[in-house]
């Protein structure tokens, strides 16, 4: 598929950017679709990973006891220390960051979409991003189990998107926006409702 990732990685970094000018404190504390996670602190999460290189993260796990969770939690705290526009602040100064953890580059724009929309819908905005670069990132999760389980998630499911032509999987369907599609495969109840099908009921039983 024809996706420049880092630039469409930058792009969307500069689009969540614009969104979140002039929150208020109340809404950056806002929960997050990323479980235990407000607004702002997906945010300072996101500006971490846009620092991070293979060295820097190997140190910083190694610090961490290798307890990745532990890592990502410091990374957090640290990101979020300051006020919340210091966090976007800090995010904006690496927008066009090319960086990343060790790892599959598709998942780094995946990053991007979930996390931004992690960040957005619960506060009540929407984004179109590139048809492309959302089936992209479908592509990848439909085959991966790292980290998020999107894999075994969707196992015996048929997922058919209803905005561009992108399909997957076998058994009952779940169908909807490739967005909502995303989302749910990486374990985001909130777009359950963005979907639909005589599939859902079992996709929305998985952990």
């Amino acid at each position: 598929m024809a996706v420049d990732l880092w630039s469409t990685v930058h792009t969307e970094r500069a689009a969540l950017a614009t969104d979140l000018t002039g929150l208020s404190d109340r809404a950056w504390a806002t929960a997050s679709l990323c479980r235990g996670w407000t607004v702002v602190q997906v945010l300072g999460h996101m500006t971490a990973t846009a620092t991070m290189t293979p060295g820097r993260f190997l140190g910083k796990l190694a610090r961490s006891g290798f307890r990745f969770p532990v890592m990502v939690e410091r990374d957090i705290a640290a990101q979020t220390s300051g006020s919340p526009a210091d966090t976007l602040a800090a995010f904006v100064a690496h927008v066009d960051d090319s960086t990343a953890p060790p790892g599959p580059a598709d998942s780094w724009l995946g990053e991007t979409i979930v996390h931004a929309t992690d960040i957005r819908w619960p506060l009540g905005l929407e984004h179109p991003f590139p048809a492309d670069a959302v089936v992209r990132v479908a592509e990848f999760y439909r085959g991966s189990n790292a980290l998020i389980g999107a894999k075994r998630r969707i196992a015996g499911l048929t997922l058919r998107a209803t905005d561009t032509d992108w399909t997957t999987g076998s058994g009952p369907e779940v169908s909807g926006p490739a967005l909502a599609l995303v989302m749910a495969m990486t374990g985001r109840v909130a777009a359950h409702e963005r979907l639909a099908g005589p599939g859902l009921a079992e996709l929305a039983a998985r952990p």
